[in-house]
């Protein structure tokens, strides 16, 4: 049963994302969006995924909202820190800097939300994944020790997706 689930929605995160990004889309919620959205999930991870290495194994949904909230709240504050380094500090007193940032994730759509969180909370940026998907390459505005952001990387939100993605 379990596999017949997993051949008709080979990626249920996906499927449930694309239901709630249609229904938002619409910008109402009825039966008929989201039954349409439902079939855009169903077809739409169906179709693309030869191109998909593996299925997602297991995923914590109420981990997942928590962790979104989180992110949400992290981006918040970013933005009121950027502003304030932006507003307050001439470029020459910034420090940048590159922060590789060893992986001890290995599926790719737990790496995929994370280059995704770093990206999305201003002042940091992921750059590049190695070829192996062993460790991630972060830029992040104002960096005094790269240590500390590379730490606060995998404490923060690493050990998170962890525990999200089993």
């Amino acid at each position: 049963m379990k596999r017949a689930f997993y051949w008709l929605v080979p990626h249920p995160f996906v499927t449930l994302i694309l239901i709630v990004v249609w229904t938002l889309l619409q910008n109402e919620v009825s039966p008929g969006m989201v039954v349409f959205g439902l079939i855009l999930g169903i077809i739409i991870p169906w179709s693309t995924s030869v191109w998909w290495p593996d299925t997602p194994r297991g995923f914590r949904l109420g981990r997942m909202a928590m962790y979104s909230i989180m992110v949400v709240w992290d981006i918040m504050v970013a933005n009121v820190q950027v502003a304030w380094i932006v507003l307050t500090r001439p470029n020459s007193s910034l420090r940048p800097a590159w922060v590789v940032v060893p992986l001890d994730l290995k599926q790719p759509e737990a790496i995929t939300v994370l280059a995704g969180t770093i990206t999305l909370t201003p002042g940091t940026v992921s750059a590049d994944l190695s070829d192996e998907g062993h460790s991630l390459l972060v830029h992040a505005l104002d960096c005094p020790d790269p240590d500390a952001v590379r730490d606060d990387i995998k404490e923060r939100y690493e050990r998170r997706l962890k525990e999200i993605f089993v």
